[in-house]
């Protein structure tokens, strides 16, 4: 049975840094994939990060890029998301998840398998 769990989350200053974590126990699909979503009041979902667990290869959302940082600790199917210059915009439900196939060009969009919770980033002046 896969859990995924995210951690980290909470309130954080205009500019600030936080770095949240994702664990998916029970994960065993070494060509899948991991990724990390938000979901901004009001909004659908969308997509910032994913990792494909056989190469290491990370995709990267245009909104993101340059501010947020994925890594991952592969043996423990473990990712972080590092945030950096945060903005008022980035206040969201921050959501993980983990998937059998690699992350390829549709990971933004497909069904993936597995979900967490979500933890909730406050960013305010």
């Amino acid at each position: 049975q896969v859990q995924v769990a995210e951690s980290g989350g909470g309130l954080a200053q205009l500019g600030g840094s936080l770095r949240l974590s994702c664990t998916a126990s029970g994960f065993t699909y070494v060509g899948g994939s991991m990724a990390w979503f938000r979901q901004r009041p009001g909004q659908e979902r969308e997509g910032i990060s994913c990792v494909s667990w056989a190469t290491g290869a990370i995709a990267y959302s245009d909104s993101v890029k340059g501010r947020f940082t994925t890594s991952r600790e592969k043996e423990t199917f473990r990712i972080y998301l590092q945030m950096t210059g945060l903005e008022e915009d980035d206040t969201a439900m921050y959501y993980c998840a983990a998937d059998r196939l690699t992350c390829g060009n549709g990971w933004r969009k497909r069904a993936l398998d597995y979900w967490g919770q979500g933890t909730q980033v406050t960013v305010s002046a």
